[in-house]
């Protein structure tokens, strides 16, 4: 029987890059895909001739100095063809107030001077609390534990609060909440959360050519070029547990392999459905586990343009009608992001594709949720048809030329994520995470299971920047922060 230092399900970000963190200290690694593909999120597709990501779109603080710059030239990352975004990198439009989102605190600033020119010293004191969790994110990994991270102040106070107390004028503080479709926006928001990612975009934003696909398989050769093993078509079908911890792994109902421990970059829910029989996972863990709140899904309409007709842009648009902004209403399409490709600009200027995002719960889907992919009947091919027409119609207000440039469309929604990705309830962010109660909704690493742990998005910060710092409390759980991060900090 083979035999490994560590076990990582899933070849999501966070599995990946855990995997690559270890390796690189001398752990003998095995990551486990399920899928053919790599990456989780990050998988692109194709059609015809175009590709197209299932759930990577932009990264922020990537410029150097930089946090995400930091964690990519770790996991060497860095020479993977980034482009920078424009200046102003995000259009917001909420009813009849268009702004935009400008990289740096200054140039952003004044941006929104022009559009709310009273408002100085609000976004003032605005910027100043994203700009002290943005020059302070890396002292939560010395020599505080991840414990104390997880429930600093910032994750037990509300986002939402804190907009209404720093901003008076509501448009405004729709206008500034405007480009969160990176997060769901909510009452229960912890305000790390939102200023951890809303500052990071500011301080520099980029897009990848040629999907995002490209960083979980160069991740992926990194490991294997350690002397790691990074294998698809893998199921994890069992864990078994053995005198108290898990000794044997089970890989497509057949095959057994023995580790010293296990990390799952899996919905924390699905992990313990691998744990038929245990001694340490007792029911009320479970049911706590399995009752805890999922974040909204996503729908995406992947559209291939004619050419010649939409003019390229390199920034995204945010759209917003008669929106409640922290209260996304089911069934209702009422905000919309529009991403641009960065590879694909023809040579008249215009673009050859585009994505338009909108929330999307799991009640929404939940009537075809048990009939097999591709034979889910009429209804639901209306259902998308529908809501791709209601995407175009509310983007068509700041991208006139789209409704006529289309020439085909692709569509996916959280039945999609959760056939593709395992994710539980085809959720966008993981586990909703509750400011109000940080102890119950904000995971660690660790498991009543002594030698098995948790990565990813469902544990503490979602999305590229968020995962990445999550892969090394994870990875100190088994090696100690100081020996996982010593060579991220190695210059200082």
């Amino acid at each position: 029987m083979k035999s490994y230092d560590v076990i990582v399900i899933g070849s999501g970000l966070g599995g990946l890059e855990t995997a690559y963190i270890l390796a690189k200290n001398g752990m003998k690694v095995c990551v486990l895909e399920r899928t053919p593909v790599l990456g989780g999120c990050l998988q692109t597709f194709k059609r015809g001739s175009h590709l197209f990501d299932t759930g990577f779109h932009y990264v922020g603080g990537l410029q150097e100095g930089g946090p995400l710059h930091r964690l990519f030239g770790y996991f060497d990352l860095l020479e993977l063809p980034w482009q920078r975004m424009d200046d102003c990198f995000d259009e917001v439009t909420v009813d009849d107030k268009t702004v935009f989102f400008a990289q740096g605190y200054e140039h952003f600033t004044d941006e929104f001077l022009r559009a709310f020119p009273k408002a100085k010293a609000e976004l003032t004191n605005y910027t100043a609390l994203l700009k002290e969790v943005g020059a302070h994110i890396f002292d939560n990994f010395k020599p505080r534990s991840a414990e104390t991270f997880f429930n600093t102040s910032l994750f037990g106070r509300s986002a939402k609060a804190f907009l209404d107390e720093t901003i008076t004028d509501r448009q405004l503080r729709d206008c500034l909440a405007g480009t969160s479709l990176k997060m769901e926006l909510g009452e229960q928001l912890p305000l790390y959360t939102y200023a951890q990612i809303n500052n990071s975009f500011i301080e520099s934003a980029w897009r990848i050519n040629g999907g995002g696909e490209q960083i979980a398989r160069h991740l992926a050769a990194s490991v294997e070029a350690m002397g790691g093993e990074v294998r698809t078509r893998a199921e994890v079908t069992e864990l078994v547990e053995c005198d108290g911890k898990i000794g044997e792994v089970e890989i497509n109902g057949q095959e057994r392999v023995a580790c010293r421990h296990v990390i799952s970059n899996a919905h924390p829910a699905h992990t313990l459905t691998l744990i038929k029989d245990s001694a340490l996972i007792r029911n009320i863990y479970r049911r706590r586990i399995n009752s805890m709140a999922n974040t909204f899904g996503m729908f995406t309409a992947n559209l291939s343009l004619k050419p010649g007709r939409v003019p390229y842009c390199n920034h995204n648009k945010y759209l917003y009608e008669q929106a409640d902004l922290w209260n996304y209403q089911a069934g209702k399409t009422d905000r919309v992001l529009a991403s641009y490709y960065p590879d694909t600009v023809a040579p008249d200027g215009s673009c050859t594709q585009i994505d338009l995002l909108t929330p999307m719960t799991w009640d929404e889907v939940a009537a075809w949720a048990e009939m097999p992919m591709g034979k889910r009947g009429q209804s639901y091919v209306d259902m998308k048809r529908a809501k791709t027409e209601a995407c175009v119609r509310l983007a068509s207000k700041r991208i006139p030329e789209l409704a006529d440039a289309i020439e085909k469309d692709y569509t996916s929604t959280p039945l999609s994520y959760r056939h593709y990705t395992n994710t539980s309830f085809g959720s966008a962010y993981g586990l909703r995470k509750d400011f109000s109660n940080p102890m119950l909704t904000v995971m660690t690493p660790k498991t009543p299971v002594p030698n098995l742990f948790l990565t990813g998005q469902n544990l503490n910060l979602h999305g590229i920047l968020g995962v990445s710092m999550t892969s090394f409390f994870t990875a100190a759980e088994l090696i100690g922060m100081e020996t996982a991060t010593k060579e991220l900090f190695i210059n200082d």
